[in-house]
């Protein structure tokens, strides 16, 4: 199925179904997904790691982000958040920490009320200074979709990683977690992929009560994907599983 990649350094501003008007940074390469994950879902497609990727430099990201902000307020079209998402992992960047410090930076001279949001996949905590970006930010939105290995490893295509491991440091690395789950069914293979059931909610509720996040995103397919055969969880189902997470004593925003 079509897929599509973001072809520029700064994008947007878009229309967030979760975030409102989102100015989006995209500092992996305008012409390929780069990403330790393969997820069947991905709108960009599938990762391509075989060769070494082309990235923008720091400078370049702060010349591109202060050109906009300039722009932007003379034209009174100020974002509500600067989101870091584009073709892949953002925290893969080797200047990830520096270019955080910059956008923090740039947003407190320019746009002091626009947040700082960045899409992470979890699997890069465990160094130091990636975690202590994170916990410089506004939103430090990290993904989980299942925290059964068997589905994790079908769904995410992780490359040598462990779900339980991800979950402790997000407990112990992150100050302020939000936790974004994307619901779906899919025959893979020979199995049938669902994390509705009520074997894999049980052991994810499980592991939000082990995280604490200050709120939990959920949602499901909305946009073309690699993989054929994927489908929705549908309204019901997100707002039920969307009941029982606030039950826990989780602020959740569900987006269809």
């Amino acid at each position: 199925m079509s897929t599509f990649l973001f072809d520029k350094i700064i994008f947007g501003p878009v229309n967030s179904r979760r975030l409102g008007k989102s100015l989006g940074i995209n500092l992996l390469p305008d012409n390929a997904k780069f990403c330790n994950y393969n997820c069947i879902y991905c709108e960009c497609g599938w990762s391509n790691n075989k060769t070494i990727p082309v990235l923008p430099t720091a400078a370049e990201v702060a010349k591109a982000l202060e050109d906009y902000m300039q722009i932007a307020i003379n034209q009174k079209n100020i974002p509500d958040v600067i989101t870091f998402a584009g073709n892949g992992e953002p925290t893969l960047h080797p200047e990830f920490s520096k270019i955080i410090d910059i956008t923090c930076s740039l947003r407190d001279k320019y746009m002091p009320l626009v947040k700082v949001v960045v899409l992470s996949n979890s699997t890069r905590l465990h160094l130091d200074k990636v975690s202590e970006s994170l916990n410089k930010v506004d939103m430090a939105i990290l993904k989980i979709d299942t925290v059964i290995q068997k589905d994790y490893e079908l769904l995410n295509n992780p490359i040598g990683i462990k779900i339980d491991e991800i979950v402790e440091l997000i407990c112990t690395k992150i100050k302020h977690p939000i936790i974004q789950t994307m619901f779906l069914k899919a025959r893979i293979g020979n199995y049938d992929f669902d994390n509705t059931t009520e074997n894999s909610l049980t052991l994810y509720f499980e592991a939000l009560k082990k995280i604490s996040p200050i709120e939990v995103m959920i949602y499901s397919v909305s946009r073309e994907t690699p993989m054929s055969g994927i489908n929705s969880a549908d309204l019901n189902t997100l707002i039920s599983i969307g009941n029982r997470i606030e039950q826990l004593g989780f602020k959740t925003l569900i987006t269809p």
